[in-house]
């Protein structure tokens, strides 16, 4: 059986599977129903892989094993097997969720807390700095950063970041608006995210920008995350943010925003 090698890539990607998983499941694809033997032939998995893998696409929902000799393994038509997949995987995001709920009476983060404690004393504030990949990394430090606040926020993004925003830190941002954090929001409104903005402003101050296009995000003048590429360029996955711990840098960069703040439009 010859599969291209970038058909095999994508399935991996898509249903999160290895390798062998991927070759041993479209194996069995093009035959219907066939032998641990003749699938270790068909795809060129080694026999003493084979079953450990159809066992464990069997636990995945990908296949149904045939009782009676010699056992047979039986392929599911693609659409249920989507269907099964999208089931287990809200099945065990629910109990991962569930576990890691429990956790917070638990005696095992008090003892992480403590270890983070003590280890971040001998760390420079300057040193807790790094670099993030990913747009969803990026969001789910900047989420982090908001939660933390205790004074201010500052927002500079693009267009569509704005909607970003809104659907990833709503959330955080309403909890800081409550505790009396003040929050800045600054990106170009038009008529595709006027609705946003306004929304937006429930919980900050939202204003027009138009002079200037950046992204960036100061946290209590002394926490900065500032992202390094153009979102209408690049892929969200290539998309790389610098995370800095400095209140020198953060404070100035505060203060240039500050200037350019007082010439933009109020959005209500």
């Amino acid at each position: 059986m010859i599969i291209k090698e970038e058909f095999l890539s994508r399935l991996r990607k898509i249903f999160d599977l290895n390798l062998y998983e991927v070759k041993v499941w479209t194996a069995l694809l093009s035959r219907g129903t066939s032998t641990a033997g003749e699938l270790s032939n068909i795809s060129d998995v080694p026999r003493s892989r084979t079953y450990d893998i159809l066992e464990s696409l069997e636990k995945k929902g990908f296949i149904v094993m045939r009782l009676g000799k010699p056992i047979k393994f039986i392929a599911l038509k693609p659409e249920e097997v989507v269907e099964r997949v999208k089931k287990n995987l809200f099945v065990n995001a629910k109990e991962k969720s569930q576990r890691l709920e429990k956790l917070k009476g638990d005696n095992v983060l008090e003892e992480l807390s403590t270890l983070f404690t003590k280890g971040v004393k001998f760390v420079e504030p300057s040193e807790l700095s790094g670099s993030l990949k990913g747009r969803q990394n990026l969001y789910n430090h900047l989420d982090m950063m908001i939660r933390d606040a205790e004074k201010t926020i500052t927002i500079i993004t693009t267009a569509e970041g704005l909607n970003r925003k809104l659907e990833a830190l709503m959330p955080s941002l309403e909890k800081c608006k409550k505790r009396g954090v003040v929050i800045k929001i600054a990106g170009p409104i038009d008529k595709n995210n006027l609705q946003v903005a306004k929304d937006l402003s429930k919980v900050a101050e939202v204003r027009n920008l138009t002079k200037i296009k950046a992204r960036f995000v100061i946290i209590d003048s002394t926490q900065l995350m500032f992202m390094l590429l153009d979102d209408e360029k690049f892929h969200p996955n290539y998309d790389l943010g610098i995370w800095l711990n400095t209140s020198f840098f953060a404070q100035a960069l505060e203060q240039l925003f500050e200037l350019a703040w007082k010439d933009m439009k109020i959005v209500k």
